[in-house]
């Protein structure tokens, strides 16, 4: 019996991207279910992840697993014949991974709204809150392809997603991310010649209007 596969989303969510990422990389047949989530949640989600009523949800043969990184290691270990995992096989570099996954999760979003909604010297100080958090990220990146060495791996699927809000940043704080880290940007630009990634990522701009009327700047 073939597998069934769906997936409950949102086409600007970068949690969601990583999930679409990785369904691609392992050749995934699925069914997309784009949440509105405005203004209201569909009964679909709110069944299937009741407890934080969020997306993504992927639903696997009518199970649901919520919480993008623990479906990303959800598909690296049911579809783990159909590509090399994207976690390492020694302990520790597989625990460090895990940790600046946590870093991007716990960091990223809540940061880069700041940009938003603040304004003045307020703004300001997120601004430099943020850069200070792409350098730790590009600190850690050093010389390397990519996070994990020379494979597109477990980190670049954590944070490649938010590159499509860079430009969104930008815009919002008035400020070039490519001038503050360009290790990073590069990275970025190696990880969209992986085909997985530049056909999930949606246009810089459309995002840009879209988070427009999540946060407006003014």
């Amino acid at each position: 019996m073939s597998d069934e596969v769906a997936l409950l989303d949102f086409w600007a969510s970068p949690y969601g991207m990583r999930v679409r990422i990785c369904l691609a990389e392992k050749g995934i047949k699925y069914e997309y279910i784009n949440e509105n989530l405005r203004p209201t949640k569909g009964d679909l989600l709110l069944k299937m992840n009741p407890v934080n009523q969020k997306i993504p949800v992927l639903i696997h043969n009518g199970k649901p697993i919520s919480e993008s990184l623990i479906i990303v290691q959800y598909i690296d270990g049911v579809w783990n014949a159909d590509s090399p995992s994207w976690l390492p096989a020694d302990p520790h570099q597989r625990a460090n991974a895990r940790f600046w996954g946590d870093y991007i999760d716990k960091k990223m979003y809540d940061y880069g709204k700041k940009v938003f909604i603040t304004r003045g010297e307020e703004r300001e100080n997120a601004k430099k809150e943020f850069v200070d958090i792409l350098k730790v990220l590009e600190g850690e990146l050093g010389e390397k392809l990519y996070f994990g060495g020379d494979k597109f791996g477990f980190v670049d699927i954590a944070l490649i997603p938010f590159y499509s809000w860079f430009y969104s940043f930008e815009m919002a704080g008035n400020f070039s991310i490519e001038k503050e880290c360009p290790k990073l940007i590069g990275w970025a630009k190696k990880c969209m010649e992986n085909a997985s990634v530049s056909k999930t990522l949606p246009d810089a701009v459309e995002t840009f209007e879209e988070l427009k009327t999540w946060y407006p700047i003014v």
